[in-house]
């Protein structure tokens, strides 16, 4: 019988060697592997990389939002003229031997903190703490024109912060570093105390605010020079120069009117800030001279109460204490000042001293 089929095809006979096809790739397929491993890689380190962008941007966003981001903002867009600074005598500040060597580090290292700055009611950048850095930095610039200090790294506030919030920050740091006179602390408080978008009109309230971080016996002392200040009425022409123990013991001496005006009209004689304080200490050593008590007059009581109409007055020396159910706080700051006017006019008497 014949092998072949009907087609005329023979069986297809094994190799008689048997071995087994070459499947090593060739050139083309190799290159072909080469690109698409490659190509995995590729895509695996784009994944990553898009997860690192995305872990990054939250962590930008949420920078952003809590203030942390600092910028580089030129001097020229940074003003000053809408919260009072919590220094006295700036000019003279301006012109110290301390600025000389903030500015010669700055030369020399740059600016190693960054200010704190805020939007204003008009738009523009406003200075909020930082203000001998700002300073140093604007005196360089003019001196050498040099583009280094033509710029200020500076953290902008996010949010609508109060503005005694603001009042609290701008002092923070000098409190910490005990850079600011008793007297200075007093009179941010009677700046902000007459501040329209603050809503406290008392500044020895203020100071419990202001300086909540300091103990409550620096708080009595920021108190007495608060009423120093308020009773003598600018006639202190070098406040810083006035010792604490001094300041304190004066503010408790001053008992009416009648002897704050006195004083003032010594003050203003004032040369220097050496006689300013011996009229000080003149005044408290004349004030603590005793004096003759008359023997008929009977000692005041301590404490008393009554009520004018719904208002319930608790008077005590030095302390005349209102309580009513109307809010205090929601009144007008001028109509306060209008009947606390009224109060002494009719009272006919000074001031109480704290």
């Amino acid at each position: 019988m014949s092998s072949k089929n009907k087609f005329g095809f023979a069986p297809v006979e094994a190799s008689p060697s048997g071995s087994r096809r070459n499947r090593q790739p060739g050139p083309m397929g190799a290159a072909v592997r080469d690109v698409a491993e490659n190509l995995q890689g590729a895509t695996e380190a784009k994944i990553e990389q898009r997860r690192r962008n995305a872990e990054d941007a939250k962590t930008f966003r949420q920078a952003q939002g809590e203030g942390r981001l600092l910028y580089q903002i030129d001097l020229s867009e940074i003003f000053t003229d809408d919260l009072p600074r919590d220094r006295l005598a700036l000019e003279e500040v301006a012109q110290s031997d301390e600025m000389e060597e903030l500015k010669s580090s700055i030369r020399e290292r740059g600016q190693r903190e960054p200010v704190e700055v805020y939007v204003g009611p008009n738009g523009r950048y406003q200075l909020k703490k930082g203000w001998r850095r700002f300073t140093a930095l604007s005196q360089l610039f003019s001196e050498t024109k040099d583009d280094r200090f033509g710029t200020i790294t500076a953290r902008v506030e996010v949010g609508d912060d109060d503005r005694i919030s603001r009042y609290v920050d701008m002092v923070e740091e000098n409190v910490v570093r005990e850079d600011l006179s008793f007297a200075e602390m007093a009179q941010v408080a009677i700046t902000a105390a007459k501040d329209d978008a603050v809503d406290e009109v008392d500044p020895a309230e203020l100071v419990s605010r202001l300086y909540s971080a300091l103990h409550k016996t620096k708080r009595s002392y920021i108190k007495s020079f608060v009423f120093l200040l308020s009773a003598l009425e600018g006639s202190l022409q070098w406040p810083k120069a006035v010792p604490r123990n001094l300041g304190v013991d004066v503010a408790r001496a001053l008992r009416t009117q009648d002897q704050a005006n006195a004083l003032q009209e010594k003050l203003a004689d004032a040369a220097t800030l050496d006689e300013q304080n011996k009229m000080l200490k003149d005044f408290l050593t004349a004030s603590n001279e005793p004096a003759e008590k008359p023997a008929s007059k009977a000692e005041p009581k301590q404490k008393f109460e009554f009520y004018v109409g719904q208002t319930k007055v608790t008077a005590r020396h030095g302390e005349c204490r209102l309580v009513s159910d109307i809010d205090f706080a929601t009144m007008p700051k001028k109509q306060l000042e209008e009947a606390v006017r009224a109060f002494e006019e009719v009272l006919k008497a000074g001031p109480r001293i704290r």
